[in-house]
């Protein structure tokens, strides 16, 4: 066999060696290997060479790059491009063939390593590990022009065999050194005795490597350190309570914490969150409830059944006693209102007095029992007829200080119901200064030029006349005034007691709380107010229902008399204000008359009315207000007019301050426009005075001044009678002349009246004047001398007063 072998070598050989008589250009061999693939002789790939002048087969390819890398362990796919001349891409498609095929190579980033490759390189790194105790996997990468990833995934397996070390945290340590830093940890987590971020730890060591190890050192990451805690704390070398991998709470502090918290807990029967946070128990309650499992917890506190127990037998005895308690007063002083209310609502006694309405919680800390609230409150509700009078009697002096207005102003369908009580007039330091007006009958005197205005005469109507006209007026403006009263009988406003005036009756009524050392009784007193508040409040709504019940047919009676009284009085002032047309061309006069009239006539109009709308509103705002109470009658000074017309609603207070403004002015026309004004916003009609009513007026106020000159003694009072006698005889004119316009109203009689009757006027009028004038001037030593002169003067003028009276009294009759 091995001779056949070794003949058909010498064959092949000299087959090579014999020169042939045919040469092939390259041209003809590349177009004959074509023809070759053609007729599938050659049915395998071939590669083409980069020079072309030769061709591989991917088998061969293959064969030469696992030889290269089987040679040199790590080869790069562009050294194997090089030496094997084959283009790149098919380098590329080949070795990714002979790596999946070998499981011992890897291709990673253009280069094909093998695993002896990196058995060489872990028994360097073990060399050069053991000789600087760590070694930094960044620093291994880049010498090895690979990433750490890579390098530590090929050290992994090789770690404990190969390499003798351990990888944490990208540095190789010894396990000489990952002793030395164990110890480390081991010693400072034993020297920690209170709660500590093991994060700081982990500095505060890394630093201290670094001064020992100087610059060359490599830094340990804190994962490392936190590792080897970790295994010490599975071991049970290190006692204690890891929370959230970086807060550490050793053993020995946890017992301390323990015991502090048992010993105040034990000692106090409470124990504030507050302390437990300082302790560095961040969930208290939690803490303490597995702790104590009996215990209570509160809003800020935790505390012992027997604490409840203490403050509910307090509570008890003070329902018993029918008194009161603040709880906060049994309870630490560190309890808050909130926590008094939540262990005051689990004490047994509060929870049967509660559902048996024995007892009230207000606030937070306060407990009432129920019989003492009832007496208190039935104290209150007498004083609530205080509350009215004091109500009443404000409104007369304008301080509302204590009411408060409790309902918005109503949209209102009569003038009445538009207003408020405050700022009424203050009348009660006025009342000694008041007079009440005299009848208006005359009586009253003018004396000559210089007497004062207000001293003067206002005749009245006979009865019959005046019934006459109340039958007229009161079926003219009964259907008018039907609409406004219906409308006029519903209050416009809730007048309640206040908190403010609820506090100092309490105050007044409630003496103990101050008494019994209470820290701030403003507190509980408004606990209190509050609650009886609204009972108060339903309690005067009812009562004041019920008495504008009773109003309503007063109300109705006094709008009756205001009209009638209204249409009297309003007739009247249109009488005497015709009477002072005859003055209109002296300017002087004409103005003293219409003042005189302003502040005698229209002042009555303006007080009486204004007196009456006060009490219709008193009434409809459900105040009690008997007839005997009213100040009709009473005159007004112009700050009470003006306060009262201030109190009255809305549009009527406007209407009320145009009428005095207008008493203070000088035109009577003036204040006839505004007290219209006020009347049609009261709902009240003022009637105008036609030709016969003013016959019937003129006739019965001639008869009555005749009647009253007939009859007078007084010869200073019978000069103004008989001077408006005599207007009326010779221009039918009810004048009202003061003292200081009698001489030009006797002048203007001068060309009405015969020489003899003039002078007879005249004599006695000087008389009269010179009489005043001594009696104004009779002082001191000269009085018994003047007396004697007003004898004298008397006496003249009462031997004239037959022939005055003759006069006007047979001129009248005629």
């Amino acid at each position: 066999m091995d001779d056949e072998l070794l003949e058909l070598q010498r064959q092949f050989e000299f087959a090579q060696q014999a020169k042939s008589s045919i040469r092939l250009s390259e041209r003809n061999v590349v177009e004959l290997v074509q023809k070759l693939h053609e007729l599938r002789i050659i049915d395998f790939e071939l590669l083409h060479t980069v020079s072309g002048k030769e061709y591989i087969t991917p088998e061969q390819l293959r064969h030469e790059i696992a030889g290269e890398v089987k040679k040199l362990g790590r080869v790069s796919l562009i050294d194997l491009a090089d030496t094997t001349g084959v283009d790149l891409y098919h380098v590329e498609k080949q070795a990714q063939l002979v790596v999946s095929e070998d499981p011992g190579l890897m291709l990673i980033q253009g280069e094909i390593i093998s695993q002896s490759y990196w058995d060489s390189v872990a028994e360097e790194i073990d060399e050069r590990l053991q000789e600087c105790s760590q070694i930094a996997l960044a620093e291994l990468a880049a010498q090895l022009h690979v990433g750490s990833e890579l390098v530590a995934s090929v050290l992994e397996p090789r770690l404990g065999t190969m390499v003798k070390g351990r990888l944490e945290g990208g540095q190789l340590y010894t396990p000489a050194y990952v002793a030395r830093i164990c110890a480390m940890v081991r010693g400072a987590s034993r020297g920690i005795t209170v709660p500590t971020n093991l994060s700081v730890l982990w500095s505060a060591l890394q630093q201290l490597l670094q001064e020992m190890e100087g610059a060359t050192g490599v830094a340990v990451e804190g994962s490392f350190f936190q590792s080897l805690f970790n295994r010490l704390v599975k071991e049970g070398e290190v006692l204690g309570t890891l929370r959230a991998g970086v807060h550490w709470t050793p053993t020995v502090f946890a017992i301390a914490q323990k015991e502090c918290v048992d010993s105040f807990f034990s000692q106090d029967s409470f124990i504030s969150y507050d302390a437990l946070q300082k302790l560095g128990i961040s969930q208290p309650i939690q803490f303490l409830q597995s702790r104590y499992p009996e215990g209570i917890p509160l809003v800020a506190a935790f505390v012992h059944p027997s604490l409840t127990e203490m403050l509910d037998a307090a509570i008890e005895d003070a329902i018993e006693r029918g008194s009161w308690l603040d709880s906060l007063s049994v309870l630490p002083a560190s309890f808050g209102s909130q926590d008094a209310y939540k262990i005051v609502s689990i004490c047994p006694s509060v929870q049967s007095a509660l559902k048996a309405n024995k007892a009230l919680i207000m606030g937070d800390s306060y407990i009432f029992s129920s019989s003492y609230v009832k007496d208190v409150y039935d104290r209150l509700e007498k004083e609530m007829e205080t509350f009215s009078h004091s109500r009443s009697s404000t409104n007369m002096l304008g301080d509302d200080s204590h009411l408060v207005k409790e309902a918005k102003a109503r949209q209102d369908l009569s003038p009445f119901e538009t207003g408020s009580e405050s700022g009424n007039s203050k009348r009660g330091t006025e009342k000694g200064s008041k007079k009440k007006k005299g009848e208006s009958s005359g009586t009253k005197t003018v004396s000559a030029e210089g007497d004062s205005e207000n001293e003067d005469y206002i005749p009245t109507k006979s009865k019959k006349n005046q019934k006459k006209r109340k039958d007229t007026s009161s079926s003219q403006v009964s259907d008018s005034r039907k609409g406004a009263k219906k409308d006029s009988i519903k209050p416009q406003e809730e007048i309640v007691p206040s908190e403010e005036w609820l506090m100092q009756k309490l105050m007044v009524l409630v003496p103990d709380f101050e008494e019994q050392g209470v820290d701030d009784p403003q507190t509980i007193l408004k606990h209190l107010a509050d609650y009886l508040r609204p009972m108060l409040i339903n309690y005067w709504k009812d009562r004041r229902k019920a008495l504008f019940t009773e109003n309503v047919e007063k109300m109705k009676r006094l709008l009756d008399n205001l009209q009638r009284k209204l249409d009297e009085s309003f007739l009247n002032m249109q009488l005497y204000e015709k009477a002072l047309d005859l003055f209109e061309d002296d300017q002087s006069t004409s103005v003293t008359l219409h003042r005189h009239l302003l502040r005698t006539v229209a002042t009555s109009i303006a007080d009486m009315l204004f007196q009456n709308l006060d009490v219709h509103n008193k009434l409809k705002n459900g105040t009690q207000f008997e007839d005997s109470q009213s100040s009709e009658g009473i005159s007004l000074s112009p700050g009470e007019r003006t306060a009262m017309a201030k109190s009255f609603p809305g549009s009527q207070s406007k209407r009320a301050l145009a009428v005095v403004e207008a008493l203070e002015g000088k035109r009577v026309e003036t204040f006839m426009a505004a007290l219209r004004d006020l009347a049609e916003e009261s709902g009240l009609l003022l009637k105008k005075l036609d030709k016969k009513l003013e016959r019937t007026l003129l006739h019965s106020y001639r008869k009555e001044l005749t009647s009253q000159v007939s009859a007078e003694t007084d010869p200073v009072s019978l000069l103004p009678k008989v001077v408006s006698l005599l207007y009326m005889q010779v221009h039918s004119r009810a004048l009202q002349a003061p003292g200081r316009a009698i001489s030009v109203a006797v002048t203007r009689l001068k060309d009405k009246l015969d020489d003899s009757a003039y002078k007879i006027l005249t004599d006695f009028q000087t008389a009269t004047v010179t009489l005043l004038a001594l009696m104004s001037a009779a002082t001191g030593d000269e009085q018994d001398c003047t007396s004697d002169r007003i004898l004298s003067k008397k006496e003249l003028l009462g031997s004239q007063m037959p022939a005055l009276k003759a006069l006007v009294l047979g001129s009248s009759q005629s």
